[in-house]
């Protein structure tokens, strides 16, 4: 009689501290994918020409684009060296997408203020730099 009270009494002490521990897990599992999905780990600007801005996907439609960036004067009389950056847009900025279409058709230089996240969703973008802004370049 007494040793089935211990069993019962073991059995759900037992089940209360597997709860807690699948709860606390869980909560760890959101915190770190909260986490991955809108942190930070880089902010900055590239200046250069946007060749393209195109909207992709199968089952996740994302805009994506591709800037060239001109090294001007690293090197003394040799012509400036072209190296492309790819970067991803937000579906929801549709003003940055907008204006990215525009510079792209012009040929204008620009600025393109971006953060870099921690981890590339499918749903987001298929880099994991993203652009903010955009910053037209004075013609001087």
């Amino acid at each position: 009689m007494e040793q089935e009270g211990f069993v019962k009494k073991t059995v759900r002490s037992t089940v209360k501290w597997i709860k807690r521990i699948a709860v606390i897990a869980l909560l760890l599992g959101i915190s770190a994918l909260a986490f991955a999905y809108w942190g930070v780990y880089e902010k900055g600007t590239m200046a250069g020409k946007v060749l393209r801005v195109t909207e992709k996907g199968v089952l996740f439609k994302t805009y994506e684009g591709k800037i060239s960036l001109e090294s001007f004067g690293a090197l003394k009389g040799v012509s400036p060296v072209a190296e492309t950056f790819d970067f991803s847009i937000e579906g929801d900025q549709t003003e940055v997408i907008k204006q990215l279409e525009e510079v792209a058709l012009s040929g204008e230089r620009v600025n393109l203020h971006f953060v870099k996240r921690y981890v590339r969703f499918p749903w987001r973008g298929d880099t994991k730099y993203f652009v903010e802004k955009v910053e037209r370049a004075s013609s001087n």
